[in-house]
């Protein structure tokens, strides 16, 4: 009688890893790395306001220029993990990426802590398209593939999650930069392991890493970006013109560009693909809607409902829940019914948990706050996986590096546009409160710059005028977080509409990669 089991392959290896999962796991630690980042920053805003001073622009420098940065490099680097390798370039961004944290932590000046975000942007912009692209590289099996980038989704929630809870930990023990430092021991463990369980892997056809088309690339994003932050901050006028012509003329020469070059940075012909265009489309739309609001909602748990650190690390976990549970069951949901339905459907839930944000007051109870912010985690960890998934599958695994710098570009471009609109509703709400009477005026100025500049400022006051002037800086505050959240929420529905259509059609592969 035959046997039915057939000896293994050098082909089978190569498609079923032995050591994939384990490479996983590291992975998953750089995604925890800057997960963790970008989290706890909000977290520490108040504490750094209250130190460093900074005017109600630079806190908003502080805290979207990482952003601007890392979306302006993420084509570059992932282009450049193509050409050199993914495992290398990923190692020697994580050494940058924790060296860089010990900068941030010990900044002294407005100035100091925005270049040091900025720094951490460049780092930073090396970590998330190696990983993506070392698992398109790594898992064949396109099940597997699926279940691996609900994992990496879900490790990202779980640093979001990790980051305010640590966070307001060591704000309550330490000084605001000790929740820098937190990425020093995860760095290291990530190079020291990844050294050892990691498989190396480029595209040997790939051509040169050409610099023009990465200065192109930056400049283009840099200026548009700050242009759209000037406009909304303060109108429009002549710098934000100027940086909006500067940014659109480098990206139509980048463009032009990658079409002539017989080797591009960005393969132009992927955005042919429907899914792929949808699926990016769909993931800058989200974070552009979510972003500014999460950005404020630890101000307002710490500044306007009084909780301490940790509680308001605490308090933010329900999203990252939903997202983590949400996220390992994604890809078998959307094979099940249909990409469409899943992707729509997970963003219709954000939009409906925003709009709920709507009816938040200063007093308002910890349940709707929590049941929202669990719905947000449920359908963002829908949507963003199945999106990455249809991403990666768009695209041959050669071009992995580049297609996962365009799915993080979305998300930082969109992180970066949702912090200066979303955040300068807020701001200009908030900077529209009526002083109450006897306020010195350099006082009222120092209060309308931030919310964290109006309770510094109400300490030095008797009880009664600090309660009437933080009472009245507070209720501005949560008008404008009640503005941002239901501008956020009409963004999100709409792409949940826009999703439903280019989306038609798209599902998520079966067979192995052989």
């Amino acid at each position: 009688m035959s046997s039915t089991i057939r000896p293994t392959t050098r082909a089978d290896e190569t498609v079923y890893r032995p050591g994939r999962w384990l490479a996983l796991a590291v992975l998953v630690l750089a995604v925890l790395l800057v997960a963790v980042d970008a989290t706890v920053l909000g977290l520490a805003t108040p504490f750094l306001s209250e130190d460093l001073e900074p005017t109600g622009n630079q806190l908003l420098w502080i805290g979207d220029v990482y952003s601007f940065v890392i979306a302006g490099l993420l084509v570059s680097m992932g282009s450049l993990g193509d050409r050199i390798g993914r495992k290398k370039l990923l190692l020697g961004g994580a050494v940058a990426f924790g060296a860089v944290s010990v900068l941030n932590a010990y900044a002294t000046s407005p100035e100091t802590m925005i270049l040091a975000r900025a720094l951490l942007g460049v780092a930073g912009a090396t970590l998330m398209p190696s990983t993506l692209a070392l698992i398109r590289n790594i898992f064949h099996d396109p099940r597997e593939r699926s279940l691996a980038i609900g994992i990496w989704g879900a490790m990202a929630s779980a640093g979001a999650a990790v980051g305010p809870v640590v966070g307001g930990f060591l704000l309550e023990h330490f000084w605001w930069g000790s929740v820098f430092l937190i990425n020093l021991p995860v760095m290291a463990v990530l190079v020291l392991v990844g050294v050892k369980l990691l498989p190396e892997s480029k595209n040997a056809v790939a051509g040169p890493w050409d610099l023009v088309s990465v200065a192109l690339s930056l400049i283009g994003v840099v200026g548009v970006v700050y242009a759209i932050k000037e406009a909304a901050s303060h109108g429009p006028g002549p710098g934000a013109a100027a940086a909006a012509l500067i940014g659109i003329a480098a990206l139509y020469g980048f463009v032009r560009r990658q079409l002539t070059l017989p080797a591009p940075l960005l393969d132009m012909r992927l955005f042919r693909h429907r899914g792929f265009s949808a699926a990016v489309l769909a993931d800058l739309l989200t974070i552009l809607g979510l972003s500014g609001l999460v950005f404020f909602l630890s101000q307002f748990l710490q500044l306007v409902q009084g909780r301490p650190p940790f509680e308001a690390g605490l308090a933010e976990l329900p999203a990252a829940i939903g997202a983590v549970a949400t996220g390992l069951v994604a890809g078998t949901v959307a094979r099940r019914y249909s990409v469409r339905a899943v992707v729509a459907g997970g963003l219709a839930a954000v939009g409906l948990a925003l709009a709920t944000l709507t009816l938040l007051g200063r007093s308002t109870g910890y349940p709707l706050l929590g049941a929202a912010l669990l719905v947000v985690g449920v359908g963002a960890g829908f949507s963003f996986t199945v999106t990455a998934d249809v991403i990666l599958s768009s695209v041959p695994k050669e071009q992995a590096g580049a297609a996962s710098a365009v799915s993080e570009t979305a998300y930082e471009l969109g992180a970066a546009l949702g912090i200066a609109l979303l955040g300068s509703i807020v701001t200009g709400v908030y900077r529209g409160f009526t002083t109450p009477a006897g306020v010195p005026a350099d006082t009222a100025s120092a209060a309308h710059e931030s919310l964290g500049g109006a309770v510094e400022a109400a300490a030095g006051f008797p009880h009664g005028q600090a309660t009437a002037l933080l009472g009245a800086a507070q209720e501005a505050f949560v008008d404008g977080l009640r503005l941002a959240a239901g501008v956020g929420a009409a963004v999100l529905l709409a792409t949940a509409v826009a999703a439903w259509f280019l989306l038609r059609g798209q599902r998520l592969a079966d067979g192995v990669e052989h």
